[in-house]
């Protein structure tokens, strides 16, 4: 009997065996069919009733309901990128003082040369408000909002590396690739507003992050529900604006002929997400064109609220800047803003990776962001929209209890201290505790999935039923991790 492979000759009958062979593989999988299905191990098809489930077709931007009710309708992130040492700023050690100059153990990992011994912290720690919380003498001003705080002094991450750390902590894995915490938020409840993106990222004005686009990027989800990138000054969108000499009315023209021949593609590719997403970006950046300069425009704000942000200061006004346009965007339905400090100028100088000289590093950079954010709080709250508005306030990881050079710290994943507030949150609250140097999280550690998944509960979001198919997985942006920190949610 001839073989079926034979010269790659078309086949013409099968034998025996490869008659059973195909009968009992097509039987073999319907019964296997059957059983995940009834394990309810099958993947959702399209038509699932899921409320975070795919877009409704043709619109990625459509609002979507959340798993349940929410307390949040929009995220503020407020990154400080380079590492901030948290025995110097959120999580007091005074054992740092009475073993100052004595090593701290055999086993520490660290990432560059030159570690010393145990390194008080120049600065000194005060109570505030009724609860009492100790913090920095280098941040003033948000000392005076701790009763609006909940502090995290036990978040760890996987990764002393700056890119790797900043990657977890924006999307929950290590390497690049992987969506955003914005882009996520972005697909599961689409926009609230019909003229702005749903997740903006604006840099610091020295350059961007370590980690670069990567940082909002929508990994395998579709482009849309990636960061779109705004400036604080000048034009919000680089080439947002018609070439010079075309008016409205062919512009429309064009965009209205461009969509009928898109619609036409879409309706014989009517599972072409991707060109959905694309005829939703063109209508979405015609819109921007009139609304997004608008949104940046702060020359309507009293003289009184630019001075709550700093905008009268050179030191406070970049970043202060970013926090009033990050306040004006959420008024407008923005969903998600990722605001970034610290930028690629200077290593070691234009963000927080104190090596050399911490007490410069950490005062200047304190300076620049304590009296914005603390602005953006009482600004929030004026106008009631702090209720509704998550702030999130973390780096990429902390820093070592030893001295490096005998004047910085180096990089320490082990632990750090972030804080979240608005979004209902009782405030004036410490949640877990590193150990008594501050080298490593000991008491209900945080890791960056938790904070994910805190994040998506204050949204309305379960996130284990946020999940987008890729490559036969569901995928989740806590991975098969992640628990909502109950003080926080509660």
């Amino acid at each position: 009997m001839r073989s079926h492979h034979h010269h790659c000759r078309k086949k013409t009958f099968w034998s025996r065996r490869d008659f059973l062979f195909q009968s009992g593989g097509g039987i073999a999988g319907l019964a296997l069919a059957d059983l995940l299905g009834r394990q309810g191990l099958l993947a959702a098809g399209a038509a699932q009733s899921d409320a975070c489930a795919a877009p409704l077709a043709g619109n990625p931007f459509a609002p979507r309901p959340p798993h349940f009710e929410p307390r949040a309708k929009a995220v503020i992130s407020l990154f400080m990128s380079g590492g901030v040492s948290q025995v110097d700023t959120f999580d007091p050690k005074p054992a740092l003082a009475r073993h100052a100059g004595q090593p701290l153990a055999d086993s520490v990992v660290v990432r560059q040369g030159h570690p010393g011994p145990l390194m008080p912290s120049p600065f000194e720690f005060r109570r505030h408000g009724e609860s009492g919380i100790e913090v920095s003498e280098i941040f003033p001003h948000l000392g005076a909002k701790v009763d609006e705080l909940a502090f995290i002094r036990s978040i760890h991450g996987r990764s002393n590396d700056h890119i790797q750390a900043t990657y977890e902590m924006q999307s929950g894995q290590i390497r690049m690739g992987f969506p955003a915490v914005g882009s996520w938020v972005t697909y599961g409840l689409g926009s609230e507003s019909a003229s702005l993106p749903a997740f903006v990222v604006m840099n610091d004005h020295r350059g961007g992050p370590l980690g670069g686009p990567n940082d909002w990027s929508a990994g395998f989800m579709p482009a849309t529900y990636q960061g779109t990138l705004f400036r604080a000054v000048g034009d919000p969108i680089v080439d947002l604006q018609p070439p010079a000499g075309m008016t409205v009315t062919q512009q429309r023209a064009r965009l209205d002929t461009l969509a009928k021949l898109n619609e036409i593609d879409l309706a014989r590719n009517p599972g072409n997400s991707e060109l959905a997403a694309r005829i939703a970006s063109y209508e979405l950046a015609y819109r921007m064109q009139g609304c997004a300069p608008e949104a940046v425009d702060i020359s309507a704000e009293s003289e009184a609220t630019k001075k709550l942000y700093g905008l009268d200061n050179p030191l406070t006004e970049p970043f202060g800047r970013q926090c009033l346009l990050a306040r004006r965007l959420v008024e407008r339905g923005v969903r998600f803003v990722q605001l970034f400090h610290g930028g690629l100028g200077q290593q070691n100088t234009d963000t927080w990776d104190a090596h050399s000289n911490l007490k410069e590093n950490h005062t200047l950079h304190a300076a620049e962001t304590d009296l914005p954010i603390a602005g953006l709080l009482t600004d929030l709250k004026a106008r009631g929209l702090l209720d509704s508005t998550l702030l999130v306030w973390h780096a990429e990881f902390g820093r070592m209890p030893i001295s490096q050079r005998g004047v910085g710290r180096d990089h320490n994943p082990g632990t750090m201290t972030g804080w979240m507030a608005g979004a209902g949150i009782r405030g004036g609250q410490v949640i877990g505790a590193s150990d008594d140097f501050g080298y490593r999280a000991v008491e209900q550690r945080v890791s960056a999935h938790d904070l994910h998944a805190t994040i998506l509960h204050l949204l309305g979001i379960d996130h284990t039923r946020l999940t987008y198919r890729y490559k036969g997985r569901d995928m989740r942006l806590t991975d098969v991790h992640g628990v909502p920190i109950p003080q926080i949610v509660a």
